[in-house]
């Protein structure tokens, strides 16, 4: 019994380490690539919700059933595979949004929105979400409108939601 422990896991060079070796660099490759995607948050479009230069997780399997929800933070990719953008899901497909002086309004209703910490005085015009499509927003109000990467953003580029 002793030498069955000791050979599983304190293995020499053998062909059976070489297998498992490669079979666990596979299994991260998928999983890290593909299901739980590792990533750095740059920027302050999130703040106070995610900050700055923090780390985390993108889980792509949150939307493989159901579409995301108004309130979901979601991972939306902005160019190509390698670029994505946290950001918070206010509308859905169909739904008319607008900004009146840094409020939220979607179908003509003010929407509370205890995530946002800084007021802003942002005013956009009413615009009604294409289905097939989810307007997203993020959490940091105070930056001027016309520097904030937000907008409508179709639900085949959503990649999945942080994990914490």
């Amino acid at each position: 019994m002793r030498a069955k422990f000791h050979r599983f896991f304190f293995p020499s060079l053998t062909r059976g380490f070489l297998i498992r070796a490669v079979i666990i660099g596979i299994l991260a490759y998928v999983f890290f690539g593909y299901v739980c995607i590792p990533f750095r948050i740059q920027g302050v479009s999130m703040e106070p919700t995610y900050r700055d230069g923090s780390f985390n997780f993108c889980w792509t399997p949150a939307y493989w059933v159901f579409p995301p929800k108004r309130h979901d933070v979601v991972a939306v990719r902005f160019a190509g595979n390698r670029i994505m953008l946290l950001k918070r899901v206010v509308a859905l497909p169909g739904e008319v949004i607008e900004f009146r002086q840094g409020k939220l309004w979607v179908n003509e209703r003010e929407i509370p929105e205890s995530y946002v910490r800084y007021p802003s005085h942002w005013n956009l015009a009413p615009r009604q979400v294409e289905f097939g499509g989810i307007y997203v927003v993020g959490d940091n109000r105070s930056m001027p409108i016309g520097r904030h990467y937000f907008g409508q953003a179709s639900i085949q580029r959503i990649v999945g939601v942080p994990l914490w």
